[in-house]
């Protein structure tokens, strides 16, 4: 059995000690900062992001169901104000010949903000490793093109699987004799694979973003628990933006652009709480041989 893997299973008898050190070193890696940045970056991209993907991928399926899925999985990402960040989309859409060929690489640019601003926070939560090796910059350059088109690929996917199940509403299946209907499942459905298209994201970032090799059970369970985290998260907002908030009082026409900068940040923190979890099972994998060698115990 590796050193890591005993590492994990002493957790639970200093979970205590093991959540005070992942808080410490978050604190101390300035975590809430580095939160902020992503979040800034992230809005910064969402929509010139979401435009390219959808001028190319309205070539293949109908612009409006692609509006649709966007809008369903942007609801995940800021609650309430999802449709307000579609319409600013779909009024783009309308006019995309003015994008131009300068036009078009300066919303590429813009698009892969967001990812090189992560790349950047994850190194430095995963500070040890950068000082033993770095990355080339041509992989580094490479990767948030590589996340553009797998978020494209998968907003084509799930409007390939909405389209069906629309298709397929009307439709009964017989099991064991009984007659099934499929009204309703479409909205299940397409929560499940936003879930899953959500772990497989995260999962995707700790293993990538990280400079190194991340094992992918490590990359997995943060991957779970970060999803976990942030629909718990994202359930409050809900409810806290439709009973108790103030911010459509108080922001009036920017509420929009602060809920979601203030979502996302949430989301960043969660993200980046994740990565300081598998950063500090990764020193403390590395620590345990050396006090072993030392024959310092704690």
């Amino acid at each position: 059995m590796s050193n890591k893997s005993r590492d994990i299973r002493r957790l639970p008898a200093g979970v205590g000690n093991f959540i005070l050190r992942v808080l410490g070193e978050f604190r101390r890696n300035q975590g809430l900062l580095l939160s902020g940045a992503i979040a800034y970056y992230t809005l910064l991209s969402i929509v010139p992001m979401l435009i390219l993907s959808l001028i190319v991928l309205s070539r293949l399926v109908d612009e409006e169901q692609l509006l649709q899925t966007v809008t369903t999985y942007l609801e995940m990402v800021t609650p309430g104000y999802a449709g307000v960040v579609t319409e600013q989309i779909r009024g783009f859409l309308i006019h995309r010949q003015v994008i131009g060929i300068v036009g078009f690489l300066v919303m590429l640019f813009f698009s892969s903000m967001a990812f090189m601003v992560l790349e950047n926070a994850m190194s430095v939560i995963f500070l040890h490793r950068v000082r033993i090796q770095r990355r080339h910059f041509l992989v580094s350059a490479i990767i948030p093109y590589v996340y553009i088109f797998l978020l494209g690929s998968g907003i084509l996917f799930v409007s390939f699987v909405a389209g069906a199940l629309e298709k397929l509403g009307n439709r009964q299946l017989m099991i064991f004799g009984i007659a099934v209907g499929l009204q309703g499942t479409h909205g299940v459905v397409l929560y499940v694979l936003g879930m899953v298209g959500e772990v497989l994201m995260l999962t995707s970032l700790y293993l990538v973003m990280p400079v190194g090799r991340i094992t992918f059970s490590h990359a997995l369970y943060g991957g779970i628990i970060a999803t976990a985290l942030w629909e718990s998260t994202r359930r409050v907002l809900v409810w806290y933006y439709s009973t108790l908030s103030l911010v459509n009082l108080i922001y009036g026409s920017f509420a929009a652009a602060v809920v979601s900068l203030l979502s996302i940040e949430l989301a960043a923190v969660i993200l980046l709480l994740g990565a300081q979890v598998i950063a500090v099972i990764d020193l403390e994998g590395k620590e345990a041989p050396s006090r072993r060698r030392s024959g310092f115990r704690t």
